[in-house]
């Protein structure tokens, strides 16, 4: 009987089979899973000890499916690791670094997605900080609008004191050179 339970959350069967296929021979059972709502229920109903998730998924999307596992604190300890062909779609959503799963590029080889797995493993134990959890949770739970506003005007407003503390360096440079030249 197995023990640990891995779900690949893909909707490409060959995608799915070359998982398997690469996965080292021990004690644990692949879940299957086509599209997001099946993923979501394969979670749910089999309580998995990996997440393979694809990032373009039908029916609900890898980043649907991501931001309903980090919006619930139960979930969030399954290590994951994100599956795209195209890293910039993923970046487009997520920031990097990512510090509380791991991404691997398609197409992969075995040595790789070994190496994401332990990453992910790693990356599942960091205690996470109560902030940061309702700011995964607040996109999910309002429709996703609402949170992201809320997270780029918050980077906007990091973003704008960094500036203004290089244009306050950049005065006193050429403050510097100016008498330097003198």
């Amino acid at each position: 009987m197995a023990t640990h339970k891995i779900l690949v959350i893909d909707d490409s069967r060959v995608i799915r089979m070359r998982v398997r296929d690469m996965l080292p021979q021990g004690n644990f059972e692949v879940i299957e899973a086509k599209d997001g709502v099946e993923g979501l229920d394969a979670i749910r109903d089999q309580r998995p000890n990996l997440i393979m998730l694809d990032f373009l998924l039908p029916r609900k999307s890898g980043w649907e499916v991501f931001q309903e596992i980090q919006a619930q604190p139960e979930l969030q300890h399954i290590p994951l690791v994100l599956m795209s062909g195209r890293k910039e779609e993923v970046t487009e959503k997520i920031t990097e670094p990512f510090e509380f799963f791991e991404f691997i590029q398609k197409p992969f080889e075995q040595k790789e997605l070994i190496e994401a797995i332990k990453k992910a493993m790693t990356k599942a134990r960091k205690p996470r900080p109560k902030a940061a959890m309702a700011t995964a949770a607040a996109p999910a739970a309002t429709g996703g609008d609402a949170g992201e506003v809320a997270a780029l005007k918050a980077k906007v407003a990091k973003l704008e004191g960094e500036v203004a503390q290089l244009k306050a360096q950049t005065g006193k440079i050429l403050a510097f050179i100016k008498q330097k030249l003198r």
